[in-house]
């Protein structure tokens, strides 16, 4: 049996098992599984497909986009610019095994995105976390022109507690990548003046569990356009099938 999986510290909230499943079972393939692998630390990822030869490929996910590039072969041109992967090829030839990292979510993001925005126009983007899944969105953003700037704590552009009504109505386009909201923890949220949203905002949420997060619900509640995360899922999990081979 060929196993496909995912690889991140929690996966309790994760849609990707049943995505692949379903995928699968459509599709008539019956000689391929998709499992999660939860790992406290990122340093047993080269263990987990020695010991597991049936392994051909994984996705990454929260917190291990980034701290597994060290542990990997090489990195394709998209996820080398970004500094992060989602994405893990898996090359065996006999005893030598070759891990690969790829950058999928770019894609999916910007395709999901795409609908939304009218690029005739002058849009500026808050990305809201300075993670892996920020810095794949900065590079989707870098694809259409559109200038960002990072929301942090500790080492953004901007710290949260200095976003003004002015700065917040002067970017039009406003995306959390962090995991704030996510279930179960479904009451939080970044911490924006909610109050200072208009009508003109796009908001956009990778959370895609719950369908509509606090973070989402607080947007629309001021006029926002909303979107969350699960079509980026679908279509960066689409993009790793084709790095996969399958």
């Amino acid at each position: 049996m060929k196993t496909y999986g995912l690889i991140g510290k929690s996966l309790g909230h994760s849609f990707s098992k049943t995505y692949f499943e379903k995928k699968f079972s459509l599709l008539g393939i019956q000689d391929c599984e998709y499992k999660n692998f939860e790992m406290p630390s990122v340093s047993e990822l080269r263990t987990l497909v020695h010991k597991s030869p049936e392994i051909k490929g994984l996705n990454v996910t929260i917190p291990y986009k980034e701290s597994t590039l060290p542990l990997l072969d090489k990195l394709s041109e998209d996820a080398k610019s970004i500094g992060a992967v989602n994405c893990i090829e898996i090359q065996r030839e006999l005893s030598q095994i070759k891990l690969i990292g790829h950058n999928t979510d770019w894609y999916g993001f910007l395709c999901s995105l795409k609908p939304l925005i009218d690029l005739s126009i002058d849009n500026k983007a808050l990305i809201l976390g300075t993670g892996g899944a920020a810095k794949a969105v900065a590079y989707a953003l870098d694809q259409i022109n559109i200038p960002y700037q990072f929301v942090s704590r500790y080492n953004g552009d901007i710290n949260y507690q200095d976003l003004t009504e002015k700065t917040i109505f002067e970017h039009n386009l406003i995306i959390n990548t962090t995991p704030l909201g996510t279930y179960p923890d479904t009451l939080f949220c970044a911490d924006i003046p909610y109050q200072t949203i208009k009508g003109h905002h796009i908001a956009f949420d990778l959370v895609y569990n719950p369908v509509k997060s606090m973070f989402l619900s607080k947007c629309e509640a001021k006029g926002a356009t909303i979107k969350n995360g699960y079509e980026m899922l679908s279509l960066q999990a689409e993009k790793s099938w084709q790095v996969w081979g399958l």
